[in-house]
Order: structure tokens, then C-alpha cells, then sequence
């Protein structure tokens, strides 16, 4: 009996496994149905690190956060997050156990310093916090983010198929929810007040879909001209951009389409080769005249009294309107709020994470509108750098712009002295769809979803992997 349990113990193990669970599924406890999937996610966590990140780049668009089914306020998706929580804590032993698990000239490059400063930083300010456990858990999602889909990613993307590997992999599971929402929102004629809840519950709102969207177009175009792909896999690239524009189309979201305007904008410098003083010269010239001009720029747009509707046209004239379009309006009062926040406590702010608890205090009432809240139920501060001016006071907001000035310049640089070929189609498929995220940071932030921080680190990694190698010629 023994020798043959030991023989047969696979089986065995199956079948106490399906009459012990019988008994409790009978008796309405259900968590042991759970156990095969964990188990196959520690396997994987200890075997195949490189599936597990490529599963959670697939499956991030498909998540559902708990927080929008109302299940006790826990705002935490499902399945990607826990499985980023696993890797996290896997890195961190490994990291205190082992040498050099990550290259060592990933460490030594600026982006890296900037985002290892971003989070020493984001530690500091959880002391001084309004509220220590909001920023805490705050801290801790950032981290889980960045140490999988930055620091991990760079192990993974040491074989540069996993790069065409994980986007296609988002793409994928993105491509479903955009055939989900297309067709539920068919259903209501595409008519524009129900595209801000037809992608649910895979995307919270239009804003964060159509954001990701068009992160994603840039390397949508690029793959129709990559070299070493099929025809079969550009036919698969030429069907994926066309559901890409429709998806973005039908979003309604203004600021996803102004940002591929200026992602697109700075394709031409790429391709016109514009040197990176000269931009850094033109943005300063153009700061200047709005500021000089600011009072008559501001008259104009008040101008404007197009409101948002079913009329594309109407829609995209309405992008300036800042005397009657409440959602316009909004952002304004929330960006007011997050000035006046960041003013008094300028130094370390009220602490990471705690915008929408703080901020309503600090509402002017000429600055309320229809859908302002004094309770934390309409999201955040809407901008990526103010927000981090309020949360973490001026050095928040400063690092968050040296990220974008670092990246930008080594991105900016590597393209000048690559080759055409697949290195420099890639950098710019990547970068720009990094500057699509970077200009939509002005007015949405997103980076505490794992909708916008699993490809937004992850296309970061890839830029300083370009950058470690194809580094610059030595003279």
C-alpha cells in the first residue's frame, strides 16, 4: 500500500484534493478552490519569472480593481497587482541575498538615480504626512510597480524578443477590452455621455482608456515598418492600429488626442533632427510669450463656448473652452487646489496619496462647479506634476519633471546616433509613446494604476537598455 501511494502520490494528492474540497465547497467554504492557481503562481515566481511578467503585461488591461465592484473600499486589481506584490518582495530578498541581479550599469544610468530618488523621496515625505498610512501604502504600490516593471524588466529585456513579447502581450489584452467597449457602446449608438463608462469595468473612465490607447499607437505605426516581421505579423499590426484608432475615436478623450498631436509633433523633430538646445530654446521662448500674453490668452479661450458632445467637431473646439465646459472647469479647480495645498506646505506637502482626502478645504468657491466634491469620490489633482507638488512639495513635482527631462534627452540623443534600423524604430516607438503619457500627465495622472505604470516603467526600462547598448563613440 505504502510503495504504491509513493508511486501513484501525484494522483493521490488529486484526489484528496477534489473529496476535501467537495466537503467544503458542500458546506459553503470556497478558498480552496484557490490553491491550484496559487500554486502555479509560486511556481512560476520561482521557475518562470519571464511568463509571469509577460501574464501580468497581458492581463493588465483585463484587471478589475476591486475599489469599483464596492467591495469594502479594497483598491487593489486583481490579478496583476498581487502577482507584482509576490515579484516585489521576490526582487528584494534576491537583492539581499545575491549580487548583481540587476547590471550594474543599470544602476549607474540617470533615469535610474532619478527614479531611485523619486522613491527615497516619496519615503521621507510618509513621515511629515497628513495621513502616514495612506502615503505608506502609496509608497508601497509605487514600489511594487517600479521594482517589476522597471528592475525586473531590465533582467526580462535582456533578450530583446521579450520587448516585442510584453507590448504585444498589453496589446492583446487590450485589443479585447477595446472589441468589449466598441460593441457595448454600439449599443447606445456611440453617443458621447455613454463612452465614459462603457469600457467598465476594465478601465475606470474614458480618460485612463484613451490615455493608454494612444500610448500604444506609436508603436502601432512603427510595426507596420519593422524589420524582421512577417507578413502575417504585420497583418496582425495593421488590424491592431486600425482598432487602436477606432478605440481612440470613440473614446471621446480630448486629452488622448492632443497628445498624440504633440507626439506626433515631435516625430518630426526626430526626423527633422532638430538638436536638443534648440528644443530646450524653443520651449523657454514659448514659456516666455505665454507668460508675457497671458492675460489676452486667457480672454480668448473664455471666448470659446463649445461644449463636449456627439459631434467630433464640436468636440475637439471644446477642448479650450474654460468658461462653461465643466470638465474643463474642474481641472481648473483642482489644479488651484493643488497650488494652494503645495503653498502651505511647500517643502514636504500633506504626503503621498492623500490629495483626494485634503484637498477640498482648499476649493475656492469661485472655483466650484456642478461637479465638484467635497468627499474624495471624483479621483485626484489631474495633473502628474501638480499632484506631486501637493503630495511631496516642490521636490516632488521637481523629480518627476527630471524624469521626463532625463529620459528626454537620452532618448533625444540615442536617435541622433543610431542607425535607421530596428534599435532606432524601436527607441522611437517607445519614447514616443512615453511623450504621449507626458503631455496626458498635464491634465490626467495615472501612474497609481496599473493600467498606465505597467507599460509607462516598462518602456522606460527599454529606453536605458537602447541606452547601455548602443553606447556613445569614444573620440
Amino acid at each position: 500500500m505504502l510503495h504504491a501511494l509513493k508511486a501513484h502520490w501525484i494522483a493521490a494528492t488529486c484526489v484528496v484534493f477534489v473529496l476535501l474540497n467537495a466537503v467544503l465547497v458542500a458546506n459553503e467554504v470556497y478558498w480552496l478552490n484557490a490553491l491550484p492557481a496559487v500554486l502555479l503562481v509560486v511556481w512560476a515566481m520561482v521557475a518562470a519569472v519571464d511568463r509571469l511578467v509577460l501574464f501580468i503585461a497581458f492581463a493588465t488591461p483585463l484587471s478589475i480593481n476591486l475599489e469599483e465592484l464596492d467591495l469594502g473600499g479594497i483598491g487593489i486589481a486583481l490579478p496583476t497587482e498581487p502577482l507584482m506584490v509576490g515579484l516585489m518582495l521576490l526582487f528584494l530578498l534576491k537583492m539581499a541575498l545575491e549580487r548583481n541581479v540587476i547590471d550594474p550599469r543599470v544602476w549607474r544610468h540617470p533615469i535610474t538615480w532619478v527614479i531611485v530618488a523619486q522613491l527615497v523621496w516619496m519615503l521621507v515625505c510618509i513621515v511629515p504626512s497628513s495621513m502616514p498610512m495612506v502615503s505608506f501604502k502609496y509608497f508601497t504600490a509605487r514600489l511594487w510597480f517600479v521594482s517589476t516593471m522597471f528592475f525586473l524588466a531590465t533582467r526580462l529585456f535582456r533578450d530583446e524578443r521579450n520587448w516585442h513579447r510584453f507590448i504585444w502581450a498589453y496589446l492583446s489584452g487590450l485589443a479585447i477590452v477595446i472589441t468589449y467597449t466598441v460593441i457595448h457602446h454600439a449599443q447606445f449608438h456611440f453617443a458621447h455621455d455613454p463612452a465614459h463608462w462603457v469600457m467598465s469595468p476594465f478601465f475606470k473612465d474614458h480618460t485612463s482608456y484613451g490615455a493608454l490607447i494612444a500610448f500604444f499607437i506609436p508603436f502601432g505605426v512603427t510595426a507596420l515598418f519593422l524589420p524582421g516581421y512577417t507578413r502575417t505579423r504585420r497583418g496582425v499590426a495593421v488590424f491592431m492600429l486600425a482598432l487602436l484608432v477606432t478605440g481612440l475615436i470613440f473614446s471621446y478623450t480630448r486629452a488622448a488626442w492632443l497628445s498624440l498631436v504633440g507626439a506626433l509633433a515631435l516625430f518630426l523633430v526626430l526626423k527633422l533632427r532638430i538638436p536638443v538646445w534648440a528644443l530646450l530654446a524653443m520651449a523657454l521662448v514659448t514659456g516666455g510669450l505665454y507668460y508675457v500674453n497671458k492675460d489676452q490668452i486667457t480672454i480668448a479661450l473664455e471666448r470659446n463656448r463649445e461644449e463636449s458632445s456627439d459631434d467630433l467637431g464640436e468636440h475637439v473646439r471644446s477642448i479650450s473652452n474654460i468658461s462653461s465646459d465643466a470638465s474643463n472647469l474642474e481641472r481648473i479647480n483642482r489644479w488651484n487646489s493643488a497650488m494652494r495645498m503645495w503653498q502651505e506646505r511647500p517643502v514636504f506637502g500633506w504626503g503621498p496619496g492623500t490629495y483626494m482626502f485634503q484637498y477640498a478645504p482648499f476649493q475656492a468657491s469661485e472655483d466650484r462647479t456642478i461637479i465638484s466634491t467635497n468627499f474624495g469620490v471624483q479621483g485626484n489633482a489631474h495633473s502628474e506634476y501638480l499632484g506631486p507638488l501637493s503630495e511631496q512639495g516642490v521636490f516632488g513635482m521637481l523629480l518627476m519633471l527630471a524624469l521626463i527631462v532625463v529620459t528626454t534627452w537620452t532618448a533625444l540623443r540615442l536617435y541622433y546616433r543610431l542607425p535607421d534600423g530596428a534599435d532606432r524604430r524601436m527607441l522611437a516607438a517607445t519614447y514616443l509613446g512615453l511623450v504621449t503619457y507626458y503631455l496626458h500627465g498635464a491634465l490626467n495622472n495615472f501612474l497609481d494604476t496599473d493600467k498606465a505604470s505597467v507599460p509607462f516603467w516598462a518602456f522606460t526600462a527599454i529606453i536605458v537598455l537602447l541606452d547601455l547598448k548602443n553606447p556613445p563613440v569614444q573620440k
